[in-house]
């Protein structure tokens, strides 16, 4: 039988006497798209923030690849919300998205070929010499995932990182970064407090229930790929799959 890329077991969390997740079970398969909901305070920031290493959980345990999770790793990225707080600001974008080629001892013209390699796949290699603060809030987002993209993880986490952005370049980063993690057979695990954004990234869709956060329901999108922003959200199917899941989240 073959490991999930990623396994919780009985998992929970506290702070004092606060129970933020309860006896947590799920596995994400190798290659997955798995989008997170739920409400506030249901513990999706704490569960993604355990699957990344930098936090230790009450009870349970987690495993990457059939592996005890003991701390961060290099196969595992995690791209935050917050952007503009992400990014080292004193340091141009191609120097940021470099940073783990850096870390590597990698000769800096090679860094550079390298960084710019990647900014050109998120449409950013003109700017490759501005600085964070000199971008708009989508580029700044992008500049944060190629730097994850960099690490060559095996997974990528993801808090919730289109939340603050407008609509249209919330959809385009959507698609883009569903290609990339096809392209790259890349596990990704989606944070979202947006029920079809859930719905349109994921191959499957686990619904919290918060006080404590526990799964409420793990719903199996099947819906084909590539999907289109007009077409895939207007079919049955899709629809159906929001009601169900806006349903279960005001039951709770």
């Amino acid at each position: 039988m073959t490991q999930g890329a990623l396994q919780a077991r009985q998992l929970s969390m506290a702070f004092g006497d606060h129970v933020v997740l309860d006896k947590i079970d799920f596995e994400v398969r190798d290659g997955e798209f798995l989008s997170i909901v739920g409400p506030s305070g249901c513990g999706k920031t704490t569960l993604l923030r355990l699957l990344a290493g930098l936090m230790e959980p009450t009870s349970g345990e987690l495993l990457a690849n059939g592996k005890k999770i003991d701390g961060p790793s290099r196969d595992r990225a995690i791209v935050f919300q917050d952007y503009s707080r992400s990014l080292l600001p004193w340091r141009s974008v191609w120097t940021n998205v470099a940073l783990a080629f850096e870390s590597q001892g990698i000769p800096r013209a090679e860094r550079k070929t390298r960084a710019y390699a990647l900014l050109e796949r998120m449409g950013l290699s003109a700017v490759g010499e501005y600085f964070p603060g000199q971008l708009s809030g989508g580029m700044q987002q992008r500049v944060q995932i190629a730097r994850c993209l960099a690490q060559e993880p095996t997974v990528m986490l993801m808090d919730e990182p289109f939340g603050a952005l407008d609509a249209l370049t919330r959809q385009t980063l959507q698609d883009e970064i569903s290609r990339l993690a096809a392209e790259r057979k890349v596990t990704v695990v989606f944070i979202t407090h947006d029920l079809e954004e859930a719905i349109y990234l994921g191959d499957r869709v686990v619904a919290l229930a918060p006080n404590p956060g526990r799964i409420a329901e793990t719903l199996s999108v099947g819906l084909a790929r590539p999907r289109n922003q007009l077409t895939t959200r207007e079919t049955p199917e899709f629809l159906a799959h929001r009601h169900r899941l806006f349903k279960l989240l005001i039951e709770h």
